[in-house]
């Protein structure tokens, strides 16, 4: 009997985004179609993440109603894959009998050959280390694999992380840092461009560290070559319009990378910049190995560099010793920076990482506390980015419909992002034959505390000619 039809369940980072998508191109090679829901599906493969307590509890609360899906129809079969499944491998076999097969980040290539071990019967998992970069090269993008978004894709440069901060179990979920080989890299980001993409992310743990093991030992091959060197060479593919990455540790912006954003075109005026706190005495509990004046200093740079960079953020809140004058502090960086967005959390502590063992816990109460006033500055601070972006022309990729249409009386709305990573909404009205994947020129005509809204600028078809950057206030 042909293989039948999968689907995925993805929780966590644009890394677990793209290792599914590697995961359902091994599976339409295999033979298997994708299917339209969970509930058509005779495949259900659950690609997890650990960073946060709530994420893992949420995958063991699906497991369990995975158990009433499988039984429904004989012959399913359940996977699961990504950070917890590297943590735990047999012992999600074991507590979970409804799961048939647990892959690690390191053996997605296995999941074709899992999938058949399942369905002859035998539960496996996977979850060695590997160094070897032949994880990294996968078989072509298969004719039926789809894009979320067209026009846009993601591209993994490195994988792993060496930094070892006191709160974070990637070290142990995603190994070692490991750099793929850059005319690999440059490769792939030209079949891309060739497919029509337009807008790449590159993607990596600490992914401004890319090259640097192999730079340190004087190498010659081909993966001897800086990030921002990388950079260079991928700018310089025909088509490729936008390059963003993520995410990079705030210690690895030389100033070649920093000159990079003043020099290459397709390089988008956005870096994101994980504070994680604005104390001193936290970072050094963290293990983040710079200060809150390195940041103000590096953005001060960036800002030299490119004036109409915005900054974005990951923050987080009630880690064990922080006092409510380590937390102001964190706030007086927030808005020294003027960060345009960010991303906070309450402090989850996670087995296996050293802050787990750290005395001081901040009370839930007063965390949740500090991450509500937290987030209210930082709703006051993006209001105020959107409105001085009011009146200003961009460049969009649509997406498709917003995640707003059509719910709670809100009206439909076309959506897509800038390259200052903004979500920019539209009335399909104004732009009647626009479609997802495409590049249309805007004016920004409204300011909300979550978006921009946008309006046709003269000839909005004419984008292939906009000039991004063109005024140096981010307009």
């Amino acid at each position: 009997m042909p293989p039948g039809r999968f689907a995925i369940r993805t929780f966590g980072c644009q890394m677990n985004a793209h290792d599914s998508e590697k995961v359902a191109n091994l599976l339409l090679h295999a033979g298997w179609a994708a299917a339209s829901n969970a509930e058509d599906a005779d495949l259900l493969v659950v690609n997890t993440c650990s960073i946060r307590e709530k994420a893992e509890h949420r995958l063991y609360s699906d497991l369990g109603l995975l158990r009433s899906w499988r039984e429904r129809r004989p012959g399913r079969l359940v996977g699961v894959g990504g950070c917890v499944a590297q943590q735990e491998g047999d012992a999600l076999l074991a507590r979970f009998p409804q799961v048939d097969f647990v892959f690690g980040t390191h053996n997605l290539r296995l999941v074709p050959a899992l999938v058949a071990a399942a369905e002859a019967g035998r539960r496996r998992a996977e979850t060695a280390e590997s160094s070897d970069l032949e994880r990294f090269e996968l078989p072509a993008r298969h004719p039926a694999l789809g894009r979320a978004t067209p026009g846009r894709a993601y591209l993994t440069v490195m994988e792993g992380c060496d930094m070892f901060c006191s709160f974070c179990i990637v070290p142990i979920t995603r190994g070692r840092e490991i750099s793929r080989p850059a005319d690999a890299i440059v490769r792939e980001a030209e079949e891309l461009a060739a497919d029509g993409v337009v807008d790449v992310t590159l993607l990596g743990q600490t992914v401004n560290a890319y090259g640097r093991h192999a730079l340190r030992r004087r190498a010659t091959s081909t993966a001897a070559t800086s990030f921002a060197a990388l950079l260079r060479r991928l700018d310089a593919i025909p088509g490729l319009r936008r390059i963003r990455y993520t995410s990079p540790h705030p210690i690895f912006f030389d100033a070649e990378l920093v000159a990079a954003h003043a020099e290459l075109a397709a390089l988008c005026p956005h870096v994101h910049l994980p504070a994680q706190s604005g104390s001193d005495a936290v970072l050094a509990r963290m293990r983040r190995r710079y200060r809150a004046d390195d940041l103000r200093r590096l953005g001060e740079r960036l800002r030299a560099a490119r004036p109409d960079i915005a900054l974005t953020t990951d923050l987080i809140v009630g880690f064990p010793g922080e006092t409510e004058r380590d937390f102001e502090e964190t706030l007086a960086l927030l808005r020294d920076l003027g960060f345009a967005d960010s991303y906070s959390f309450k402090y989850s502590a996670r087995p296996g990482t050293a802050a787990a063992e750290l005395p001081g816990a901040v009370a839930e109460s007063e965390a949740q506390a500090r991450l509500e006033a937290l987030q209210d500055l930082q709703r006051s601070l993006t209001l105020a980015y959107h409105r001085a972006r009011v009146g200003g022309e961009t460049e969009i990729l649509l997406e498709g419909a917003s995640s707003r249409s059509g719910r709670g009386g809100h009206r439909e709305q076309l959506s897509g992002r800038d390259p200052w990573h903004r979500v920019v909404n539209l009335d399909p009205g104004a732009f009647p034959d626009a479609a997802p994947g495409e590049l249309v020129r805007v004016r920004i005509a409204e300011a909300t505390p979550h978006s921009l809204i946008g309006e046709p600028c003269g000839d909005y078809r004419s984008a292939a000619a906009f000039i991004e950057g063109s005024a140096a206030s981010g307009r």
